[in-house]
């Protein structure tokens, strides 16, 4: 082989070698520190919050924790769609091992709230039922994310 060859083979497996060192940098970083939030708005331009129409009866109002190591947090499900995971950008921030930075959200749609894993490395679950895709929810439902358990309450 000739000394430009092999020149040109070191230099290739170095690229390669150090594309995975940052890919794994750029992992552990989103990990640890989540995703970017976006600048608010400047001073005087603020949004006007959407309207929300009140809640019909028997219809969940609120998503709370009720066990695990951040049992008492809660979320208005009028700021939906209610993400929960590990990350700064979730409204339901969990400090739980087995729980990814982005886990799962909460959605509604045509007066249904729905709860959806969002490719979770230890999954969502309802009840002993692994999500794996929308699964609908209501009133007193019990969503195991790791060892957290959230649920709607009104």
């Amino acid at each position: 082989m000739s000394e430009l060859t092999l020149f040109l083979v070191r230099i290739a497996y170095l690229a390669i070698l150090w594309i995975f060192v940052l890919s794994a940098i750029s992992v552990i970083r989103s990990d640890m520190f989540g995703a970017r939030v976006p600048a608010p708005a400047a001073p005087g331009k603020q949004p006007k919050p959407p309207k929300t129409s009140s809640p019909r009866r028997g219809q969940p109002t609120q998503v709370a924790v009720v066990q695990g190591v951040n049992t008492g947090i809660t979320a208005d499900l009028s700021q939906a769609p209610i993400l929960i995971g590990r990350g700064n950008d979730a409204a339901i921030r969990l400090d739980d091992d087995y729980v990814s930075t982005r886990h799962a959200r909460i959605v509604s749609s045509g007066g249904q709230w729905y709860v959806e894993d969002l490719g979770s490395t230890n999954g969502t679950y309802l009840g002993s039922q692994r999500l794996t895709q929308p699964v609908p929810v209501g009133l007193g439902s019990q969503i195991r994310i790791g060892k957290t358990i959230v649920e709607l309450r009104k």
